[in-house]
């Protein structure tokens, strides 16, 4: 890290990624605070669980104040229970409603970590805001141009690089963030763990969504927008009606085990390879199933609305660079044009040099070029 030396406010969640970026800027000098956010309230959790909810977030609290006691650096808990309901939570339920994906990890870290919690590191009177992320940001002046930009690039550990969750974050958002674990892989940071003496320093990793409590995210959305989804036939790709669906919502594209079997379909002559959710109808509630090589699973094309770059600006079309349709998903070369919509808007169309699987609506798919991410935009 070459920054200069300033006020910061580190995130801190009680996992090791966050306790050892608030070592690494305490031991290169800098004047560090901690700072953990409650987001979510049981109010927004699974009915049935309200115990659990209520609690979800205070171990990671206590792990976070005894990182913080260790590092001699005071920790603050700042409430944002009702920015993240408005911002991410009613995001999620309104998307998955009429029936698309949502990433609500995007969301949070646009509108929440990068956009309440800098807004109150900023007000505080904090110079940077520091995370826990896998992902790094340079400085550099364009060949064009005096003006400097922030890049957004790919870690050091390509496994566990974030910067698929961070590509809508601004220029803006960019001059006021470190994260001080982006030169280092997992492994390397759980070294550093140990050698600090992080309390942290085995603590494995968060699996799921707190929020969800212990309960499926099937259940869950059940709870929450039950009243808002209707049932529907579950169809195979040919046509045959297979059953009932509980609702598209509750449903994805590639999805296995479906609660219907193959055995149903005329002229499959005891076919029993499972089926996947290959399309979903809004406009007749159907939910399409196929085999795992049916050509409605896999897709050379893809549309995308309210793309956001990165840089502030458009590069010039087409482009060719790499994309990624989820989280951890190898880089895929593909060409960028633009393309207009039946409804006049414009969208970005992605050609790809090969077919992808489950292109689902609602999620984002992300551009990069050189282990530069450009940014991404919405599927439709």
């Amino acid at each position: 890290m070459n920054f200069e030396k300033g006020k910061i406010l580190v995130a801190m969640s009680g996992g090791v990624d966050s306790s050892v970026a608030a070592a690494l800027l305490v031991e290169a000098g800098y004047e560090v605070t901690g700072m953990f956010a409650v987001n979510y309230d049981d109010s927004d959790v699974a009915t049935h669980d309200e115990e659990y909810a209520k609690s979800c977030w205070v171990p990671d609290y206590r792990d976070a104040l005894r990182v913080a006691a260790k590092l001699g650096i005071p920790l603050l808990k700042l409430n944002f229970t009702k920015e993240y309901k408005e911002l991410v939570l009613d995001y999620m339920y309104s998307e998955y409603a009429v029936g698309r994906t949502p990433n609500p990890d995007v969301m949070c870290n646009r509108y929440i970590k990068f956009g309440v919690w800098l807004d109150k590191a900023r007000e505080l009177g904090f110079d940077k805001l520091a995370t826990g992320h896998y992902a790094t940001v340079t400085l550099a002046h364009e060949h064009s141009s005096t003006v400097a930009q922030y890049k957004l690039r790919v870690a050091k550990d390509t496994n566990k690089d974030q910067t698929y969750f961070l590509h809508q974050l601004t220029q803006g958002q960019l001059s006021h963030v470190l994260f001080p674990i982006g030169d280092y892989t997992k492994k390397e940071i759980r070294e550093l763990a140990k050698k600090f003496d992080l309390p942290t320093a085995e603590k494995e990793e968060s699996m799921g969504i707190c929020f969800v409590g212990e309960v499926d995210m099937k259940t869950f959305l059940q709870d929450k927008i039950g009243d808002k989804v209707q049932e529907g036939n579950i169809i195979f790709s040919d046509g045959t009606i297979l059953g009932q669906h509980e609702g598209l919502a509750l449903y994805t594209i590639g999805q296995r085990h479906v609660g219907v079997e193959s055995g149903k379909i005329k002229g499959t002559h005891g076919d029993t390879r499972p089926l996947f959710v290959v399309d979903k109808r809004l406009d007749t509630d159907e939910l399409v199933v196929g085999y795992e090589d049916d050509p409605l699973l896999w897709r050379r094309e893809a549309h995308v609305l309210d793309m956001h770059w990165i840089s502030g600006r458009e590069p010039l079309f087409p482009l060719q660079c790499e994309v990624r349709l989820r989280h951890r998903q190898k880089m895929q070369n593909a060409q960028i044009t633009r393309a207009r919509q039946h409804d006049s808007t414009t969208a970005l169309l992605i050609d790809f040099d090969e077919p992808q699987r489950a292109v689902t609506p609602g999620q984002f798919a992300v551009l990069y070029k050189d282990d530069e991410c450009l940014g991404g935009g919405v599927v439709i």
